[in-house]
């Protein structure tokens, strides 16, 4: 089994909600409520849930875009939140995100050369025509040709902007990705051809993903290690081949239950889950999925379940299991 690349304990990022004249602080939006957990160097650990459970707050934290409000995240060992702006800015090539939004994420100003090298040019590692050669293979690379790189963003499909976003995130050669949704705003055939390029490129370079996503068939199909998380916590974690053979909580099943079969002719038991997701700002006491689990008993009313080994390195929050 690989080293830890990343290790996280007990993370927790929490907005302040703040009303009246004044502005006085009356709560907090529990964004992300204490996460453990580790990706090892070469996995792609995959982190599914409903939109608002906290996903990309998580990998944001971890690349240390936000601040956190409490727990350690480290990078190879190294205590991320303990640098000093200098040090975290020489740290930063060595890891990289991928927006979902790629239009979003580019300057319509901007030629598409430019803005893939400007990472190079900042951080002084390259003159301006040692970045537009670095900008032409890493557009090579990501399966594009050399005239796009004059061109600007408007200019191209959906797909073709992911492209270039991934060809952003590897100009630096970096070890870790987080691809926040990379294939959600994506037709289904380009986003078995972002897949697939995610998955040549950290076979060529050994790279390390953190993938979110809310769609367990595309999980399925590219992460090693899947966690499922609801409203900010964790509820199981384990392979993906464990997790999808013998899923262990109610939600997890819940999740499995909505994906397609390839057979029509196959039945599965469609688990449909009443009322809507709580706000983090108010969660639910004890099991913050009671109020939506089709099995629970008054102790998950009143108790937190503890994250705990199920067996075999599957990890699961859940008191009757």
């Amino acid at each position: 089994m690989s080293e830890p690349l990343v290790q996280v304990q007990r993370l927790k990022k929490y907005f302040p909600v703040n009303k009246g004249v004044f502005g006085g602080k009356t709560g907090d939006v529990k964004a992300v409520d204490g996460i453990d957990l580790t990706i090892r160097r070469g996995e792609t650990f995959g982190l599914v849930g409903e939109s608002g459970s906290g996903k990309s707050t998580i990998g944001r934290a971890l690349l240390r875009l936000s601040d956190k409000t409490d727990g350690d995240v480290r990078f190879d060992g190294i205590d991320l939140y303990g640098l000093s702006p200098s040090e975290l800015r020489r740290l930063r090539p060595r890891m990289q995100m991928v927006f979902q939004d790629p239009y979003g994420s580019l300057n319509p100003r901007i030629r598409i050369g430019d803005a893939i090298g400007e990472a190079l040019l900042d951080h002084g590692i390259a003159s301006r025509a040692e970045a537009r050669e670095r900008a032409l293979e890493v557009l090579s690379l990501c399966g594009l040709a050399p005239y796009h790189i004059d061109r600007y963003p408007h200019e191209f499909s959906g797909g073709q902007r992911q492209r270039i976003g991934i060809a952003r995130a590897m100009i630096l050669n970096p070890e870790f990705i987080v691809a926040d949704e990379p294939v959600s705003a994506l037709d289904v055939s380009i986003q078995a051809q972002i897949i697939n390029l995610l998955c040549d490129l950290q076979e060529q370079k050994q790279l390390t993903y953190l993938f979110i996503s809310h769609d367990l068939s595309v999980v399925e199909h590219l992460c090693s290690t899947i966690g499922v998380l609801y409203l900010g916590s964790l509820v199981e974690m384990g392979s993906r081949d464990e997790l999808f053979a013998r899923p262990q909580h109610p939600y997890t099943k819940a999740l499995l239950s909505a994906l397609p079969v390839p057979d029509p002719r196959a039945k599965r038991e469609r688990i449909v889950l009443k009322g809507d997701i709580p706000s983090p700002a108010n969660p639910p006491s004890g099991c913050k999925f009671h109020t939506r689990c089709p099995i629970a008993a008054s102790v998950c009313l009143e108790q937190a379940p503890e994250f705990r080994d199920a067996g075999g390195g599957h990890f699961v929050a859940c008191h009757l299991v």
